[in-house]
């Protein structure tokens, strides 16, 4: 391109101006014209909750101020169309480039796709980078080039390849391409309504959103807490974890830089023989990997977000109670650790990932409900928010994946409680109702005698609930529903005696069966960020001031039969909209204190569409689109036989 070039550079989830692929090459150049397109509509049912579009707009704000500190203003836009938005600008200024950094969710890589297709038709070229992975998820494949479905195998692929440490320096100044489109302003896009500025006053007391910002949080966590983060990940309350997760979410710091900051690390305790720092580096590095590992999934198999990778948990007979759902939302399970980690979730917008684990286990194994409604309740409530991480953690919670948790394993939140919370001092954080109760009951109190209870003041069933079911209840429950998925399954298998409809592959002989779908990657493919297809897109309680320090910068209703329950979570997730007691967490902090809420209905994932071509995204196959599709991050290996992660919305 010559020097008279006029390139759109399209922010998405990349917002910032250091290590940046998309700037820095539209800046090499010519002149560019930077924009961030705000489209609700094509969000459809993952717009985002309350506190992620808090950390939107603050990143927004940041980044303005850094272009315009380069030569160049931050173009704003809302529309209907994403495309239609794009066209707009590239009229405007004469465009004849546009560049972006690629995405990996689902609903992302089918607009993507979209998108690139309609503007090379029109004779615009289109260059699509690589800005928030360290290995893209077409190039790490196994021996016969299927994609891998196990974390372990993944991983150890990538560290054994080469990886450049490439960086691109931000640009010492970019030369603005002249051009007029209409502009909003960061409060025109309507990423904050007037009723949660209250409530989000409070996020900015503990967290401080830009690129600027994550660089001081990476640098904080790397030179003072890394070295003790195989002692202190497992801490719930505190700043034991990175809390680098909303940063990298958004684009604001490199996933390049933090490991190459990390691996630094690990080479110079190496030489010091500092054990416990490479023991800690090591954990962190295998953060880093269940973050790519979650883009990898999404990629190769983009009906992850709605249906489980494994083909037998089709026929697991979920319980579609709403009632429970409310329960465990509300923090009113009985259950004092899993309560005390809901809500904290709704007063901050954020839990540590072993509470996240802790909940979503609970979800899914004594209560039976769909993890599909989990994820959306994490995506619309987590400052975090990942789609990806989090179709990683919750398919790992509920057996969903071949190395995730066994689905007959259930963990008792009453052991969970005095293995993370010892002395009871975050449950009586998040549940004041309980903060009398002695430490020997804090974690069972309908096992406490009744003199104690009435000396701390804790009436079960009025104050705070009975458990909502019975850990031996549960267990039984739990057991009759993975038999009546086996006897589901050896039908289906009878039925069909040509076996599962999918092709099958697995990464290993003890997998023959899992149900796993094909993904073939037909040998190595190089990917020039120059070429137009360079991205192949395949088929609360009032918080005092110290409460909220940025973690760093019902009636219990009688037990039905499980024959009596819907049989599959298909079954479930078939309705766009459930009644008013499943609002949205994306609703204001006013609409927090009442019940129901007739603006942001919280309606679970059913069959999400493509906003550009309406075709269910599970129905996109390899041969559609030539290719297959494809802290807080705080992931930890489970000490499970089987090697098993717990992994929840990838936390740092």
């Amino acid at each position: 391109m010559g020097s008279n070039s006029k390139t759109i550079v399209w922010f998405r989830r990349d917002l910032r101006i250091e290590d940046n692929p998309a700037l820095a090459a539209a800046a090499k150049d010519g002149s560019v014209f930077p924009i961030y397109i705000w489209c609700p509509k094509e969000e459809g049912q993952f717009y985002p909750g309350r506190v992620s579009r808090w950390w939107l707009k603050q990143s927004l704000a940041h980044l303005e101020q850094s272009l315009r500190s380069l030569g160049a203003s931050l173009v704003l836009m809302k529309s209907q169309s994403t495309l239609d938005a794009l066209l707009d600008c590239i009229h405007a200024v004469g465009a004849t480039k546009v560049v972006y950094n690629h995405l990996y969710d689902p609903v992302s890589l089918v607009r993507d796709h979209n998108i690139k297709q309609n503007l090379v038709e029109l004779g615009i070229s289109v260059e699509s980078c690589n800005g928030d992975l360290l290995c893209e998820p077409w190039e790490v494949y196994d021996e016969k080039g299927h994609a891998f479905t196990t974390f372990d195998a993944y991983w150890d692929k990538c560290l054994h390849m080469q990886m450049e440490p490439v960086s691109h320096l931000p640009p010492w100044r970019v030369v603005p391409a002249a051009g007029t489109v209409e502009n909003c302003s960061i409060e025109e896009l309507g990423l904050e309504n007037e009723s949660e500025k209250s409530s989000n006053a409070l996020l900015g007391r503990g967290w401080s959103p830009g690129w600027s910002n994550a660089n001081k949080a990476l640098s904080e966590f790397v030179e003072q807490q890394l070295v003790d983060y195989s002692k202190d990940r497992l801490k719930v309350s505190g700043n034991s974890t990175s809390l680098l997760s909303p940063y990298l979410h958004f684009g604001e710091l490199s996933v390049r830089k933090v490991f190459q900051c990390v691996r630094m690390k690990q080479i110079l305790w190496a030489r010091e023989e500092n054990t416990v720092g490479e023991e800690s580096v090591t954990l962190f590095l295998r953060v880093i990997g269940l973050r790519e590992y979650s883009r990898y999934i999404c990629f190769n198999f983009p009906f992850t977000h709605e249906r489980s990778l494994l083909g037998s948990l089709k026929h697991f007979p979920w319980h579609a109670d709403q009632a429970r759902f409310k329960a465990w939302r509300q923090g009113r399970t009985g259950y004092p650790l899993v309560d005390a980690g809901m809500r904290e979730l709704w007063a901050t917008g954020w839990i540590h990932n072993k509470i996240r684990v802790i909940v979503s286990s609970f979800f899914v194994k004594l209560l039976l409900l769909p993890w599909q409604w989990g994820m959306k309740y994490f995506w619309d409530t987590l400052l975090d928010a990942d789609l990806e991480s989090d179709i990683l953690g919750w398919q790992y919670i509920s057996g969903s994946l071949p190395d995730g948790h066994e689905l007959g394993r259930l963990d008792s939140p009453e052991v969970q409680g005095f293995n993370f919370d010892p002395d009871g001092e975050y449950v009586r954080h998040w549940l004041p109702e309980l903060a009398r109760m002695p430490t020997e009951w804090i974690h069972h109190p309908w096992d406490a005698p009744l003199s104690v209870l009435k000396a701390a003041g804790v009436e079960l069933g009025l104050n705070y609930p009975e458990p909502i079911i019975d850990i031996e209840i549960a267990r039984d429950r739990l057991t009759e529903a993975i038999l009546i998925m086996r006897e589901k399954e050896l039908t289906d298998r009878a039925q069909n005696s040509k076996g599962l409809n999918e092709e099958v592959v697995d990464n290993s002989d003890s997998m023959e069966n899992l149900g796993i779908p094909k993904v073939l990657l037909k040998g190595k493919t190089s990917f020039s960020t120059c070429s137009l297809n360079d991205q192949r897109v395949p088929t609360i309680q009032n918080l005092k001031n110290e409460s909220f320090n940025r973690k760093r910068p019902i009636c219990i209703e009688d037990e039905m039969p499980l024959q009596n329950e819907l049989a599959n979570c298909n079954n479930i997730v078939g309705t766009s909209r459930m009644n008013d007691d499943l609002c949205s967490t994306a609703e204001s902090s006013s609409a927090k204190k009442q019940t129901t809420s007739s603006i942001n209905s919280f309606s679970v994932p059913h069959s999400y569409t493509s906003s550009s071509k309406g075709k269910p995204m599970q129905d996109f196959e390899s041969s559609d689109l030539k290719q297959p599709w494809n802290e807080h991050v705080d992931m930890e290996q489970s000490s499970s036989k089987n090697g098993e992660l717990c992994a929840l919305a990838l936390q740092f």
